[in-house]
């Protein structure tokens, strides 16, 4: 199955049964996954990880209203929403955009840290850190500048990628990151003074106003559903000129859209509203892909704005 997060049902009994189903679905006999999926649930009705496997399941097979009963039952059964089923439902019911749960992007990365740089560099050809300092060595080199910053802060730093690209322009660099696991990464590259465990808006909140002459954020407005906050908080840190340089997954409409791969798109004139809304100047906003998905390049945008 598909389900990248597992939660035993503390009952070995209904484990197995989750096991079984998902072999029988790797084998394609979906019928006899379902069931075994249904006895599952049956013994054990919170078991979060068969509520959310039969949601998956079921949307395979094309039947919806079965894949929003079960993804419901699985965001009942789990508070933290640690599966993100609030996500899958917003897709299966074209619900307006919502914040991604907490407990679901912290859980994915937890176990996703190990693996993170070989999957993202290796099977998706992540590019997202040159894409940023490329445009931003641009940005400087059209304003006579060198591309030096005396502190830089790495929006959702991961496990250092971003910070690493731009570690030789920077005299002093912190990190902010959900992950606990991902943030342990980071520490470990050497590159950053600090790296602060929140999310994105808190920890700038966390920080001074007007201290930083770069802010990067790669790859991070696809867990965001609404660009402004994070874009007006990282405008109040930076000083005057400073630069505000981030990617986003794009569509060819307006607003924001949830996609197949549970990742947000802002479309290229919402982007450019909430620079408007800051204050900030936009500098670059060019079309440009940062990573691919089935082997093709997902469309995006790089984006560079200042601070007057």
């Amino acid at each position: 199955m598909s389900t990248r997060v597992f939660m035993s049902s503390g009952d070995t009994i209904a484990d197995r049964r989750f096991d079984f189903a998902r072999d029988l679905r790797l084998r394609g006999d979906h019928d006899a996954a379902e069931e075994l999926l249904l006895q599952a649930v049956e013994l054990v009705p919170s078991f979060t990880s068969a509520w959310f496997a039969l949601g998956e399941l079921r949307e395979q097979r094309g039947d919806q209203d079965g894949a929003v009963a079960a993804f419901q039952s699985a965001a009942d059964s789990d508070p933290a929403d640690c599966h993100g089923a609030s996500l899958r439902l917003i897709r299966l019911r074209s619900a307006a955009p919502a914040p991604m749960p907490v407990g679901y992007l912290r859980t994915l990365y937890d176990q996703y840290a190990p693996r993170f740089e070989a999957s993202l560099l290796g099977n998706l050809g992540y590019r997202g850190p040159a894409l940023l300092f490329k445009a931003v060595l641009a940005a400087r080199v059209a304003a006579g500048k060198p591309a030096l910053f005396r502190r830089v802060i790495d929006l959702g730093c991961g496990t250092g990628l971003a910070g690493r690209a731009f570690a030789a322009q920077a005299d002093d660099m912190i990190g902010i990151d959900l992950s606990p696991r991902m943030a342990e990464l980071a520490r470990a590259t050497g590159v950053y003074r600090e790296v602060l465990v929140a999310d994105v808006v808190a920890g700038l909140r966390q920080q001074a106003p007007e201290q930083f002459d770069l802010a990067i954020a790669a790859d991070v407005a696809i867990y965001l559903h609404d660009l402004l906050p994070p874009i007006l908080e990282a405008a109040r840190v930076l000083t005057a000129g400073g630069l505000l340089a981030f990617t986003v997954e794009t569509h060819a409409g307006d607003g924001v859209v949830l996609g197949q791969g549970l990742r947000y798109a802002h479309g290229a004139d919402y982007v450019r509203a909430c620079l408007q809304h800051s204050g900030l100047r936009e500098l670059v906003l060019d079309h440009a892909s940062a990573r691919n998905e089935g082997g093709q390049p997902v469309p995006g945008l790089v984006v560079v704005a200042q601070k007057p």
